[in-house]
């Protein structure tokens, strides 16, 4: 039987797998929730950012969201995944020329995503 460590003790991995499991389930909120620990243990880590991001993206907090793919983004500037949700975010601020910009730079990294 598996034991369950105390959340001071349960790592920065453990969060995200939690996390990205509940996004798979669709479980948005509690993914960012989940997602967020990740982060506060290891801020540098892209997969752990872009993860959160997406769960912004999925529940529309698109400043959250945008806040994560720019960190993703200056991690891994040829990450086109991070430029395609990075528009996203931007587009669902409104920001239509910020929006295309990443959308553009998506494309020219060659994400097959925006066409």
């Amino acid at each position: 039987m598996r034991t369950i460590a105390p959340m001071s003790e349960v790592g920065a991995y453990e969060h995200f797998q939690r996390g990205s499991e509940l996004l798979a389930s669709r479980d948005f909120h509690q993914a960012a929730l989940a997602l967020e620990m990740a982060k506060r243990i290891e801020p540098d880590k892209a997969s752990i950012r872009e993860a959160l991001g997406r769960a912004y993206l999925s529940v529309r907090e698109y400043a959250k969201a945008a806040e994560e793919f720019e960190v993703v983004a200056e991690i891994a500037p040829t990450d086109h995944y991070a430029q395609y949700c990075l528009g996203r975010a931007y587009r669902g601020l409104g920001d239509g020329d910020r929006a295309a910009r990443a959308f553009e730079l998506a494309r020219c990294l060659g994400s097959p995503l925006v066409r």
